[in-house]
């Protein structure tokens, strides 16, 4: 398994713990960039570390593939995403509301004519 891989596999599993301590009702829906790591491991037949295993409310010894399908599944159905800056809670907006980064000063200054 290639490490990067690995790693942002790793970044996905600590961000479902997170998101799965939020009480239900107040969760948002589970973020869409879970879907590449998932995919990527979803035949992977190596053993999750044990921290791993917990987080993802999976018994000890459960493989990459076991793991992905646990994101998978909080995936599947849904019909909304949240907005990345959203996604540790859920925000009651208004649909006039601007969820837009504001625009920045570009420096062309580092590409000469």
């Amino acid at each position: 398994m290639h490490p990067a891989a690995k790693l942002q596999f790793s970044r996905i599993v600590d961000e479902f713990a997170r998101w799965r301590a939020i009480p239900e009702q107040e969760r948002p829906p589970a973020p869409a960039w879970w879907w590449g790591p998932a995919l990527d491991m979803h035949e992977t037949a190596e053993t999750l570390p044990s921290a791993w295993c917990r987080q993802l409310r999976l018994p000890d010894g459960a493989s990459f593939a076991e793991g992905a399908s646990v994101l998978q599944r909080t995936l599947a159905g849904q019909t909304v995403l949240p907005w990345p800056y959203d996604f540790s809670r859920k925000v009651a907006s208004a649909g006039s509301d601007v969820r837009d980064l504001p625009v920045q000063p570009s420096d062309d200054s580092a590409f000469p004519p």
